[in-house]
């Protein structure tokens, strides 16, 4: 993704990483999961159907604990997709920001840890 592009984004003031090069990794450009891109696409799609699924079965009056038993297959669903992408994120962005050094590596493991904390919340 290049500055402009960035730039185009809603919330995006442009001028953030304006003079930096575009990375092979992190926010500025490919991403640990983007070889996998099309797999969490269809997965999230499948999930999405799961939660229109749910929307069906209040819409027709389904008995609760039914309605509860999809609640907990789409949300272990969304928990398995977070810890595959917190993996790829590991394996990917922290281990070159590692392998570079310096201040981004340590900032990529405080954001790691907390993504990590976030998920333990849930």
């Amino acid at each position: 993704m290049t500055t402009t592009q960035r730039a185009a984004e809603p919330g995006a003031t442009g001028d953030e990483g304006a003079s930096a090069p575009v990375e092979e990794h992190g926010r500025h450009g490919r991403h640990g999961y983007s070889k996998d891109k099309d797999a969490h696409l269809k997965r999230l799609r499948r999930i999405e159907g799961q939660v229109r699924g749910l929307q069906r079965m209040v819409e027709e009056d389904v008995y609760c604990i039914d309605i509860l038993t999809q609640v907990s297959a789409s949300t272990k669903a969304l928990q398995s997709f977070a810890l595959q992408l917190l993996e790829e994120h590991l394996r990917h962005c922290v281990a070159h920001a590692a392998r570079e050094g310096g201040p981004e590596s340590d900032a990529k493991v405080e954001e790691a840890t907390a993504a990590i904390a976030r998920l333990l919340r849930t």
